[in-house]
């Protein structure tokens, strides 16, 4: 696996659209092109259902084609009404529409077991009744061929009546299953006999109790796609080795009547593997279960619905996968991309407002104590037809505590005694001097602020000041809760014993947590921001990008989570 790319050696492959190009050319399928995105409704979606839904769908609307939305629930025991729900959010929110394609695996359970009979009265399938343990031990290895099951040769109508008995419940799970009969000496291990039925009493979340016997995702993707009339099933790189018994499997249907060929085609493609993240989902649901974060939507957690609460957005996310492109071999990909995209989405997209994030307090001690006065600040510097809004003006301020020093070090442009700044869309104000408690911690910086150098004012050329900072008065100031995220590790490659070596995961991965992935902190925002809408984003100049959380915001209280940093805080 290569090292991880950087943006500007992230261009990106087309060797899928290069292969569909070829098809057409040939005339396959009369020129149409058919995807689909076909996830198994057992957890959340995660930042590589992502890519392969940018791909799925981008393809389909290159091409003029359509992409169905399938959900491969083969699983009962597995699957819920609560992620099939949340798998057609993420997709919505993501910006696709699949029209009338909405499908289900669980639609064809009829069809896929008269087929499953058809493999057993053409000799192609028989039911073996080896316990697991014996199954593995018949297998074989990767350097050594497998042995035919002592069950392999049973007759067609032994494993007729045996499969038909299996669908009435006459046996209890594990006792007997259904495997495609190709060749146990073949090089590779997935054309073994592998088993395409199995017995499971378990409620399906649709087909409730109907069925006891299910089909493997192996046997049911490949109908399922010619069934649904697909041209390109495109899948990560993990399937290629069964990409023989996909073939072997429609070809046989095929021959036997089911379907008209061609049949689909499998294409394989790179996962998405991404430094500071972990995509495993029995990672993440270690996470979620152990409470290192705090739920399925946790912002710091790369799950489709925590990117949406962080306050990424769908564009960023179609960014990313077009510059990442599509590629035959692994690779990593450094957070960095990522959140580069956000960032450019977002500079594009987002309204500017100001936040105090560690607030100190300032006393201009010659400005009236009673008078309010407006400054206004433009609402988008790139976009000017955006208007500007008013930002309340008076004696007392809150600013940043970082932008005064007592005792200035060398190069400190910002408030200090004796110094001059401007105040952001205000006047020019010079230090005086500073309160303190009993403590000595300092409580206030004093000024006196010049009454003719207010920005936007002839006056405000008069003065040359290095220093510019940024302000909320303290009367009219929104007191708000800020959550500060960052990446939710602090190792590029969680668990691996050394950077660098992603495949040697020896440590416990959560131990590379990051302690300061999350802060939480009471900031003064500009009173503007009182009347934001959930997931509504905004640049809070000087600090990042931030977003409206979706779920504990309320009228007239938001409360704001950090989306990413105005630029890369983890570069070496």
């Amino acid at each position: 696996m290569t090292a991880p790319t950087s943006p500007a050696d992230a261009a990106p492959s087309n060797f899928i659209r290069n292969l569909i190009d070829e098809d057409r050319r040939l005339g396959k399928w009369g020129g149409r092109v058919e995807t689909r995105f076909p996830p198994e409704p057992n957890g959340y979606l995660h930042y590589g259902h992502a890519k392969s839904i940018c791909l799925n769908f981008g393809l389909a609307q290159i091409y003029g084609g359509a992409c169905h939305l399938r959900f491969d629930d083969t699983n009962p025991t597995k699957e819920e009404q609560e992620y099939v729900d949340g798998i057609i959010e993420a997709v919505q929110w993501l910006g696709f529409d699949w029209q009338e394609h909405l499908y289900f695996a669980s639609d064809y359970f009829d069809k896929m077991y008269a087929m499953a009979e058809h493999l057993i009265m053409v000799g192609k399938a028989y039911v073996d009744s080896l316990n697991a343990e014996e199954m593995r031990a018949y297998r074989g290895t990767l350097s050594a061929p497998g042995k035919d099951s002592p069950y392999r040769n049973r007759s067609v109508t032994e494993n007729l009546e045996l499969f038909q008995r299996m669908k009435a419940g006459e046996f209890p799970d594990g006792t007997h299953i259904l495997r495609a009969k190709i060749d146990m000496a073949s090089p590779n291990i997935n054309l073994r006999d592998p088993a395409i039925y199995r017995i499971r009493h378990a409620t399906h979340h649709r087909s409730g109790d109907k069925w006891c016997v299910y089909p493997m995702y192996t046997f049911a993707h490949p109908i399922e796609d010619a069934l649904e009339d697909i041209t390109h099933s495109i899948c990560t790189l993990e399937f290629e080795d069964q990409r023989p018994f996909y073939d072997w499997l429609l070809d046989n249907l095929a021959e036997g009547g089911f379907f008209s060929r061609p049949v689909p085609r499998q294409i394989e493609f790179a996962r998405l593997n991404l430094t500071y993240v972990v995509l495993s989902k029995r990672k993440l649901i270690q996470l979620v279960d152990d409470k290192h974060v705090a739920g399925w939507d946790d912002p710091r957690l790369p799950t489709l619905v925590g990117a949406r609460r962080r306050g990424f957005t769908a564009e960023g996310f179609k960014r990313f996968a077009e510059r990442i492109g599509v590629s035959k071999a692994d690779s990593w990909i450094d957070m960095s991309v990522l959140e580069d995209c956000m960032r450019e989405d977002l500079n594009e997209a987002a309204e500017r407002r100001v936040a105090v994030l560690d607030p100190l307090k300032l006393i201009i001690t010659n400005y009236p104590a009673n008078e309010t006065e407006r400054c206004h600040a433009p609402n988008h510097p790139l976009h000017p037809e955006l208007g500007k809004r008013e930002m309340p003006f008076g004696r007392e301020l809150w600013i940043e505590r970082e932008d005064f020093m007592e005792t200035p070090v060398k190069g400190y442009h910002r408030l200090y005694p004796g110094n001059m700044a401007r105040l952001r869309y205000g006047y020019v104000v010079k230090c005086t001097g500073c309160e303190k408690d009993a403590d000595g911690n300092i409580t206030a910086v004093l000024c006196e602020y010049l009454p003719d150098s207010k920005s936007g004012t002839p006056g405000a050329d008069n003065y040359k000041v290095k220093g510019n900072l940024h302000w909320v008065s303290v009367e009219f100031a929104y007191t708000a809760e800020v959550r500060l995220y960052d990446r939710l590790f602090a190792h590029a490659y969680p668990g691996a014993r050394r950077e660098g070596d992603p495949e040697g995961f020896e440590r416990d991965f959560t131990s590379d947590i990051n302690p300061n992935s999350l802060q939480v902190i009471t900031a003064q925002l500009e009173p503007a921001l009182r009347a934001a809408r959930p997931e509504a984003r905004f640049q809070f100049e000087r600090h990042g990008y931030f977003v409206a959380d979706r779920v504990d915001s309320r009228d007239g209280a938001p409360v704001f989570n950090r989306t990413v940093t105005l630029r890369d805080t983890w570069k070496k």
